[in-house]
């Protein structure tokens, strides 16, 4: 275990038995952008953020929108993860380090098909479409916040910096092409965030939530190279055609190829992949759009 990941098991251990959660025997489920550690033998989950400061300076605004949306969610009965009800679910601060608290699941292997997905993400949809704003904000403002941090912060994570300034440059003209009426969002569905448990399939890990146009949601399961993302669209009640989508996985490929740099801080052997992901996101961006450089040809 890394000193990084042992810091964040020691901070959600630290939060979770100050609110008197019996804690015996912490263990790691996934080390990503946030760590996540099952508290056992007590049914909770703690995430704890730790690379993702990289390019989001407030992490806690995420996890608070996360906590607001999957309790509103699972109040009105959609098929999401919900919070923990056995301590606040946070988000609390410990160690410098963001934390939040959530309900354990018993997961079953079998990943979700393409078909499944697709429904899932419209059945979510359903019940998001219907909800209030739970907070202030631009349209699609994770994703676009998250790529302004990417300008700055790029080159520090070790990105080509040619390729960091074009890909300011192609958010940029990309942001006018978001069109769409706003809805609350997932933010990140693609099939990984969809777990297989013992009581259906349920939606988990909302911290990039985002009010904006639903091809924002679209574009992720369309992008996913963990199944047929195109039929996973189509199962949807109300697909999108490639051309509506276009924008929208566009800014997904960027959006992707920038979290990918985040990654490699914390796996360097994966800095080959993070550095041709980015070159392809942005050559096939470029060419997508047609567009050349300001004062370029």
């Amino acid at each position: 275990m890394t000193d990084r990941v042992a810091r964040a098991v020691a901070a959600a251990v630290a939060v979770a038995r100050a609110h008197g959660l019996p804690v015996e025997d912490p263990v790691l489920l996934n080390d990503g952008a946030n760590a996540v550690v099952h508290l056992r033998p007590a049914p909770v989950v703690a995430r704890v953020a730790t690379t993702t400061a990289w390019l989001r300076a407030d992490v806690s605004q995420h996890f608070a929108r996360e906590v607001a949306l999957a309790g509103a969610l699972s109040a009105a009965g959609a098929a999401v993860v919900p919070p923990s009800d056995l301590l606040p679910p946070g988000p609390h601060s410990a160690d410098g380090l963001t934390v939040s608290f959530w309900r354990h699941v018993e997961l079953l292997p079998e990943p979700p098909t393409a078909a499944e997905a697709g429904a899932a993400l419209g059945e979510l949809h359903a019940v998001l479409a219907g909800m209030p704003p739970l907070w202030d904000g631009s349209a699609l403002d994770t994703p676009l916040a998250d790529l302004a941090a990417f300008a700055r912060q790029g080159t520090a994570l070790g990105a080509d910096p040619a390729l960091v300034e074009r890909t300011a440059e192609l958010t940029s003209l990309l942001a006018p092409l978001l069109a769409g009426p706003a809805m609350t969002l997932h933010g990140d569905p693609h099939p990984g965030n969809l777990l297989r448990t013992t009581d259906g399939l349920r939606w988990t890990d909302l911290e990039d939530t985002t009010r904006g146009p639903r091809g924002w949601d679209l574009a992720c399961l369309r992008t996913t190279r963990r199944l047929d993302g195109r039929a996973a669209v189509d199962a949807l009640p109300e697909p999108m055609t490639e051309d509506e989508l276009a924008p929208f996985v566009r800014l997904r490929q960027l959006h992707v190829a920038a979290w990918w740099s985040v990654h490699a801080t914390r796996v360097p052997a994966d800095r080959p992949e993070a550095d041709a992901r980015l070159a392809a996101a942005v050559a096939e961006v470029s060419a997508g759009l047609g567009a050349a450089r300001p004062g370029r040809g």
